[in-house]
């Protein structure tokens, strides 16, 4: 069954709920976060930061859309958590005629592909920057069953949607639990204190064995081209993991600039800054050639005290490693690491056949952990995949 459908003017009505910016007054902003993932508070401003005479306050129920990106599904119904944000001219908001449809049928609308295939096909083409114009937004077709089906089918996407979660949410657990069974057993290896040193007592004692860069302006982003060097960013320092999929590249004349920030197989790497701070991994044998970024160190390790795979192993899951190496960094507003603190990190170093020995065992454990979570993680794209197909089948009738 099929349902009959209805422009998006027949159901909701531009809305302006006028407040004049005045300097010195807070004002909650507002945000439409893409593929129907919903609106949400941003900063609270005060009127002296924009340019803007007049905001307009949105109200829990609204539609609002982002102009320029309703193409990447940024539209969604105003949630009681964002009921009184001021919104710029970027964001026109819209009343629904609650007579005629449900708010939370058109909040799953808004999560729907063909929805957005829809908002996508009516932007490109359209002036500065491909916005999209509230009257042409509100041309956008949608599926117009009557109330009471609307009821029905909502209740049972809400309650499919709440079962997807509750499997998300398991998933989640099973994925931190694989890897909390790592650091627990990382972190009850028990070392002789004499054993107990500094990451600097590993560092071979050379120059060049530690660093990190390009710094400021010796490498601007407009520098990036499409192939040649890679540049390694924080994307390519995983626990464990090394990749060069951040797709940055410098030509090979430039990387001349660079070499001294060259990355060789067996230097251990390690994120500095941001959201990945504190993330270690050793370079593979056959790394093509590569060099650290700013927020990047790399380690060159004295091979007669210590194994790269081992040091690595301990920085990213030992507790007292990690509590040693995240110490050092309170009290900054954004947490920062430096070759400074690196090397003032208490680790461990037995013996180099401890070391060996050790690695061992925990490869075979990392392995089992491994394949665990590769299981999860096709569990987790099936879970991704399935709402989708149930809102597909929802607005074609067939719920």
């Amino acid at each position: 069954m099929s349902f009959p459908t209805v422009a998006l003017s027949e159901i909701a009505h531009p809305v302006t709920r006028p407040v004049s910016v005045i300097a010195g007054m807070a004002y909650r902003t507002i945000g439409v976060k893409w593929w129907g993932e919903g609106a949400y508070e941003r900063d609270t401003i005060d009127g002296s930061q924009t340019a803007a005479k007049t905001l307009s306050l949105v109200h829990e129920g609204d539609l609002i859309i982002n102009k320029i990106w309703v193409r990447h599904g940024s539209t969604a119904i105003a949630s009681k958590a964002v009921d009184g944000c001021a919104a710029s001219s970027e964001f026109p908001t819209f009343e629904l005629d609650c007579t005629k449809v449900l708010p939370r049928w058109i909040h799953w609308l808004t999560k729907s592909r063909d929805f957005w295939s829809k908002c996508d096909t009516l932007s490109h083409g359209t002036s500065g920057k491909n916005r999209i114009k509230p009257e042409l937004f509100l041309t956008v077709q949608i599926p117009f069953p009557p109330l009471s089906q609307q009821r029905r089918i909502v209740a049972r996407l809400e309650e499919l949607a709440a079962k997807i979660e509750e499997a998300r949410g398991l998933r989640r657990e099973a994925m931190e639990e694989a890897e909390k069974v790592i650091s627990r057993t990382i972190s009850n290896l028990q070392f002789d204190e004499r054993y107990w040193t500094t990451i600097g007592a590993a560092v071979l004692d050379k120059k060049g064995s530690i660093r990190s860069g390009p710094f400021g302006g010796q490498l601007h982003h407009d520098e990036f081209v499409n192939s040649g060097v890679a540049a390694i960013g924080t994307r390519d320092v995983q626990v464990q993991d090394f990749t060069l999929n951040s797709g940055w590249f410098v030509t090979h004349q430039k990387f001349e600039q660079f070499k001294r920030y060259q990355v060789f197989p067996g230097n251990v790497l390690v994120t500095i800054v941001g959201g990945s701070i504190g993330r270690f991994c050793v370079v593979p044998e056959n790394v093509p050639l590569a060099f650290t970024t700013k927020h990047v160190i790399a380690l060159t390790l004295d091979p007669s005290k210590a194994i790269p795979e081992f040091i690595s192993y301990l920085l990213n899951f030992h507790t007292r490693c990690r509590t040693s190496l995240f110490s050092q960094s309170e009290g900054s507003a954004q947490p920062s690491l430096n070759s400074t603190k690196i090397l003032r990190t208490e680790i461990p170093l037995p013996l180099l056949v401890e070391q060996q020995h050790i690695i061992t065992y925990i490869d075979d454990i990392y392995a089992k952990v491994k394949v665990l979570q590769h299981l999860q993680s096709e569990t987790s794209a099936e879970l991704d995949a399935l709402l989708p197909s149930i809102l597909d089948k929802a607005f074609k009738g067939e719920l």
